[in-house]
C-alpha cells in the first residue's frame, strides 16, 4: 500500500515538474475601470476591455490585425445592389444563462441600438439600417437604405454586440453573453471575475478563470507587476519602467499599437496655413523620432498619413514629409515667407502633446515659424479648437478607429476642403469589393499626404508588461479589447 502511494507522489511530483499541469487563471490589471458592464451604452472604452470577444459577441469581430473575421455569423451573402446583407448564424449557439441564440436575438439587438431612444453611444454605425427580417433561426437580412462598404466592420464593434431580451434588464450589472467566458462578480472598486463557459459553441477558451483588477495609480502599476500581485498588466500606464521590465526576465513587454493617429493638426484655412507649401514647410520642419523619444520615451511608430500602420491597408507615406529643415526653409521662401511667420500652438493636456509641443515648437522655430503656445484643458479645447476653430495648431491623437473619412467633412476642425477627397470617400462607403476598396484607401491615404493636411506624426502605442509564460495577448489594438480567448500558460 506504501509503495502505491509512494509511486501516486512521484507521478504527480513528475507532472509538476514536466510542466502537465498548467496554470489555468490569470489576473490582468488595467487602469480604467469600466462605469457599468453594458457595451451598448456607453462610449467608455473600458466597458469592451474587459467584455469585447470575452463574454460578448457580435455577428462579426476584430481579429489582432484589425481584420474584420466571421463572428456569430459564419459567413453572408451581398446583394449586387449593396442594399441586402444576409447573415448565416453559426447553429447551436447559446446565451450564458441557457436560452438560445437565434436571428430573433439579432433583430432584437440591432432594432435596439438604432432605435429613436437608442443609449447606444455608436447610434451612427446602425444608421444606414432601413429593416431587419428574420428569415428563420439561422438566418437574418438587413436591409439598408443606401450601399455602406463598411457596414461588416461596423458590426464588429463592441457598441454592435448580440445581446437578447430576456437578460436586458440587468446588463449593466450582470452581462450575459455568447463568448468563450461567462462573468461571475464584480467587486466594485476592484475587480471582475470571469470563468470559462463550458457550453460555448467554438473554440473553447483555454483559462478556465479570469480576474480583471484595475489599478489607477502608475506607481501602484509598476509596484503591483514588480511584486507578480498580477500576470498581465494591459496599457501599462509608466512607458519609463518599461526598461526595467525588458531587463527582468520574469517579465515580457509587449509594445504595439492603438488606433490613435497623432497629428501635429493644422487650420487649413487660416492664412499662412492655407497654402499648401507652407503646410508642407511645417511637415518636413518635424523630426518625428525626437518627438517619440522626447515625449513617449521610445514608443510609437512613425506615420505619414491618418491610418493605423496595423491595418492590411496601410500605405507607408513617410517618405513625403522626411525630416529636411532645409527644404523646409526653401519652402517657406517660396510661399513668400523667406523670414518665417508666427502662429498658434494650443496644447490638450495629454503628455504626448504637451511633452511633444515643447519639442515641436522648437523644431519651427528652427526654420523661422515662431509659435505662441497655450494650455488647454479639454473642455477648453473642445470649445476653442474643435468647435470654434480658434488656432493655428494643435496637437491630438484620433484614436477611433478607421477615422480617415473625417476628411472628406469640410467643416471639421481642420477645415480641409477636396472635392476630389470626398467623392472618393463616397464611393468607398459605397463599395464592398475588398480589392476595390483597398485601392480607394491607398489613393485616399496619398492625397492627404501630398496634401500636408496636417503633420503626420506616430500612432499612439500601446505597451503590455506579462509575465514571462502568458502566450496569446494581443500586440495591437485595433479595438479597445483584453482577448483572451486564445491565452495560455507556455508549459
Amino acid at each position: 500500500m506504501s509503495f502505491l502511494k509512494l509511486g501516486a507522489a512521484s507521478a504527480l511530483a513528475m507532472l509538476v515538474a514536466g510542466g502537465a499541469l498548467a496554470k489555468t487563471d490569470i489576473v490582468v490589471a488595467m487602469q480604467l475601470e469600466p462605469p457599468h458592464l453594458d457595451p451598448t451604452s456607453a462610449a467608455a472604452g473600458a466597458i469592451d476591455s474587459v467584455l469585447y470577444s470575452n463574454v460578448f459577441e457580435g455577428l462579426t469581430r476584430f481579429g489582432p490585425d484589425g481584420s474584420v473575421n466571421p463572428g456569430l455569423a459564419k459567413s453572408w451573402d451581398i446583394s449586387d445592389d449593396g442594399l441586402t446583407y444576409t447573415f448565416h448564424l453559426n447553429e447551436g449557439v447559446t446565451f450564458h444563462d441557457g436560452t438560445a441564440m437565434d436571428a430573433e436575438d439579432v433583430k432584437f439587438s440591432l432594432d435596439r441600438a438604432r432605435a429613436e431612444d437608442s443609449a447606444n453611444a455608436q447610434k451612427a454605425l446602425f444608421s444606414a439600417i432601413a429593416d431587419v427580417e428574420v428569415v428563420d433561426p439561422a438566418t437574418v437580412k438587413v436591409m439598408l437604405s443606401e450601399p455602406n462598404g463598411n457596414f461588416l466592420f461596423n458590426m464588429a464593434w463592441g457598441d454592435a454586440v448580440i445581446v437578447a431580451p430576456e437578460s436586458i434588464e440587468n446588463i449593466k450589472q450582470m452581462p450575459v453573453g455568447t463568448g468563450a467566458f461567462k462573468f461571475t462578480n464584480w467587486v466594485q472598486g476592484d475587480n471582475i471575475t470571469l470563468e470559462k463557459n463550458g457550453d460555448y459553441w467554438g473554440t473553447p477558451a483555454k483559462l478556465d478563470e479570469v480576474t480583471f483588477k484595475f489599478i489607477s495609480d502608475p506607481t501602484a502599476a509598476f509596484a503591483a507587476v514588480m511584486a507578480e500581485d498580477v500576470d498581465v498588466f494591459t496599457g501599462f500606464p509608466a512607458p519609463e519602467n518599461l526598461p526595467q521590465f525588458e531587463a527582468d526576465p520574469r517579465f515580457q513587454v509587449i509594445v504595439g499599437n492603438t488606433e490613435g493617429e497623432t497629428i501635429l493638426s493644422i487650420n487649413n484655412k487660416m492664412p499662412p496655413l492655407d497654402n499648401v507649401k507652407v503646410r508642407k514647410a511645417i511637415a518636413h520642419a518635424i523630426d518625428r523620432q525626437a518627438i517619440i523619444d522626447g515625449a513617449m520615451f521610445g514608443l510609437g511608430t512613425p506615420i505619414g498619413t491618418h491610418f493605423a500602420p496595423h491595418n492590411p491597408d496601410y500605405v507607408d507615406l513617410t517618405g513625403n514629409s522626411a525630416y529636411d529643415p532645409e527644404m523646409s526653409k526653401a519652402l517657406l521662401a517660396e510661399a513668400g515667407f523667406p523670414d518665417g511667420f508666427k502662429t498658434t500652438l494650443k496644447l490638450p493636456p495629454p503628455s504626448y502633446a504637451r511633452r511633444g509641443g515643447e519639442i515641436i515648437a522648437a523644431q519651427l522655430r528652427a526654420v523661422g515659424i515662431e509659435t505662441e503656445i497655450t494650455n488647454l484643458e479639454w473642455a477648453q479645447w473642445l470649445e476653442q479648437v474643435f468647435r470654434g476653430k480658434d488656432y493655428g495648431l494643435t496637437i491630438v491623437s484620433h484614436t477611433e478607429p478607421f477615422d480617415i473619412g473625417i476628411y472628406a467633412r469640410p467643416d471639421y476642425y481642420f477645415q480641409y476642403d477636396n472635392k476630389a477627397f470626398q467623392d472618393l470617400i463616397a464611393e468607398l462607403n459605397k463599395t464592398t469589393d475588398p480589392a476595390m476598396r483597398t485601392d480607394m484607401l491607398h489613393k485616399a491615404q496619398t492625397i492627404i499626404s501630398e496634401d500636408y493636411v496636417n503633420g503626420y506624426l506616430f500612432q499612439l502605442a500601446t505597451a503590455t508588461v506579462a509575465k514571462a509564460g502568458v502566450t496569446g495577448l494581443w500586440k495591437d489594438a485595433p479595438t479597445q479589447a483584453t482577448d483572451l480567448t486564445a491565452v495560455y500558460w507556455a508549459e
